[in-house]
C-alpha cells in the first residue's frame, strides 16, 4: 500500500497513520522525521538540508524528492509507505509522481480527512496539557482531573491554530483537484469515534 494521507491540523491525521502503518505493516514517512533522520546520518543530502537550514532557508523540492528517494528506496519500504506531510505542492506532487513511476512503484491512493472549520479550531483551541505528565486534555471531549497543571500550548493558541489552517487550505487548494483528476483522491469524514474514521479509511481504499 503506498498511500499519501492529508488532513489539517487537529484533523485525526496522526492517529490514523498510526493506525494505518500497523495495519499494512508499512512506515510512516514525514518530511521532518525524514530530515532529522538525514542529518543525524551525515548524509549528502543531510548535510546540505542542515545548512539550509542553520541559514534560515527552505529546504528546496530537489533536496526532499531526494530524501523521499532515499527512504522509500529503504527495505522497510519494500511493501509500501504512508506519506504524511508531502507532496505541499503540485510541483512536488509532480516529482514524487516522477520518482515513484521510475522507481516501479506507483501511488496507489490519496486519502483526504475532511473536518469542518469551525470543528478543527474547536478541536485545537481547547486542547489543554498537563505539565507534570504530559497527557493532552480536551475541555469538551476529554476534560481533565481537577489536580491537572494545565498549560495552553503555542501551537493551540486560537490565532496560531488559524494560520496554520489557512496555510493547510493554501496548500491543498490545488493538491486536492489535483489528485481528484489523476482518479486517486478519497475524501473521508473525519468526524465521529476514531476507530469508525478507520473503517471509512479501508473502505475508501478499497474503492
Amino acid at each position: 500500500m503506498r498511500l499519501i494521507l492529508l488532513g489539517a491540523p487537529a484533523s485525526g491525521k496522526g492517529t490514523q497513520a498510526a493506525v494505518l502503518t500497523e495495519k499494512f505493516g508499512v512506515p510512516k514517512i514525514s518530511t521532518g522525521d525524514m530530515l532529522r533522520a538525514a542529518v543525524a546520518a551525515g548524509s549528502a543530502l543531510g548535510k546540505e538540508a542542515d545548512a539550509l537550514m542553520k541559514a534560515g532557508q527552505l529546504v528546496p523540492d530537489s533536496v526532499v524528492i531526494g530524501l523521499v528517494k532515499e527512504r522509500v528506496s529503504q527495505p522497510d519500504a519494500k511493501n509500501g509507505f504512508i506519506l504524511d506531510g508531502f507532496p505541499r505542492t503540485v510541483p512536488q506532487a509532480d516529482a514524487l509522481e516522477g520518482l515513484l513511476t521510475g522507481l516501479g512503484t506507483p501511488l496507489d491512493k490519496v486519502v483526504q480527512i475532511d473536518v469542518s472549520r469551525d470543528l478543527l479550531e474547536e478541536r485545537a483551541t481547547l486542547r489543554r496539557t498537563d505539565k507534570r505528565t504530559g497527557h493532552i486534555y480536551h475541555l469538551k471531549y476529554s476534560p481533565p482531573p481537577l489536580d491537572a497543571v494545565l498549560e495552553h500550548r503555542a501551537d493551540d493558541q486560537p490565532e496560531t491554530v488559524k494560520r496554520r489552517l489557512d496555510q493547510y487550505d493554501a496548500m491543498t487548494a490545488a493538491l486536492l483537484p489535483h489528485y481528484e483528476k489523476l482518479g486517486l483522491l478519497r475524501r473521508v469524514d473525519g468526524v465521529g469515534d476514531p476507530k469508525e474514521i478507520t473503517h471509512r479509511i479501508l473502505a475508501a481504499l478499497d474503492h
